[in-house]
């Protein structure tokens, strides 16, 4: 219960601090909102060109879109802002103020920034991913779709791992962003379906960069391609990941030096 009403305090500073600046609030929403339609338009535009795309009917692939789309949202508003500040915090030795506080220093690092402005998006989103659940040309059941929008938290959840891990080398090497921007710089793999990548890529996004593991193999769940098969995949990936996060992040608070050293 500790850590749930932190939580609250931290959603409450968050919107408070994102209303003192309404222009910039608006702007962004109007922002991502850009970027998701054209997303969809730009899936709509191929498929006036051929029926498949990477053996998933255009039904399938919209609601993949969709659930990026719902991904992208969750991401912005309860990680992105959190992932980004950490190299600012360690290479200017801020991590004292998290270091010092009676809770989990991970904790409070990757939940103490909320972005209210793509919370509102996030709203959007799940409009958008209902939306794309009503164009799917195949029956499904709700057991199905709950595990299915679990994945896609968990697939949220794994993505913030994966920046974390590229983030955390600035422990050892004081760099900028540490290799965070090579994980940015290939993430549109997240927006495209697994079919049209190669075998030698589906392995390496699946098991190494499991970028696959986001949204693409949660929807072949869903569509129920190998289902199980994947289901033991993204929880087996999940927990490498998570806990090779856990004891780098230890290691490097070893290695941390504060503001006061």
């Amino acid at each position: 219960m500790r850590y749930f009403k932190l939580y609250a305090h931290f959603l409450r500073f968050s919107f408070t601090k994102a209303l003192q600046f309404r222009v910039d609030f608006t702007f962004r929403i109007l922002m991502d909102l850009v970027y998701h339609i054209l997303n969809l338009a730009f899936f709509k535009l191929l498929f006036n060109h051929t029926n498949f795309i990477g053996g998933w009917s255009e039904s399938q692939v919209t609601l993949f879109v969709t659930s990026f789309i719902l991904f992208d949202g969750i991401y912005m508003t309860v990680f992105a802002t959190n992932a980004w500040w950490l190299p600012e915090h360690i290479n200017k030795g801020e991590l004292d103020h998290y270091l010092t506080k009676p809770v989990s220093p991970f904790f409070i690092f990757s939940f103490r920034e909320f972005a209210a402005n793509s919370f509102i998006n996030l709203l959007f989103g799940i409009g958008i991913f209902i939306w794309g659940l009503t164009q799917v040309q195949m029956s499904f059941n709700y057991l199905s779709l709950a595990i299915y929008v679990l994945l896609l938290l968990n697939g949220t959840f794994l993505f913030y791992m994966m920046s974390v891990l590229m983030t955390l080398p600035v422990f050892w090497t004081q760099s900028p962003r540490g290799f965070e921007l090579l994980l940015h710089g290939i993430d549109p793999v997240l927006k495209y379906p697994i079919g049209i990548q190669n075998k030698f890529l589906r392995v390496f996004f699946t098991f190494f960069l499991p970028m696959n593991l986001v949204c693409s193999l949660p929807a072949q769940f869903f569509f129920g391609e190998n289902a199980y098969q994947h289901l033991l995949i993204i929880i087996a990936v999940t927990l490498i990941f998570s806990k090779l996060v856990l004891i780098l992040w230890n290691k490097g608070l070893r290695q941390y030096s504060g503001a006061s050293s």
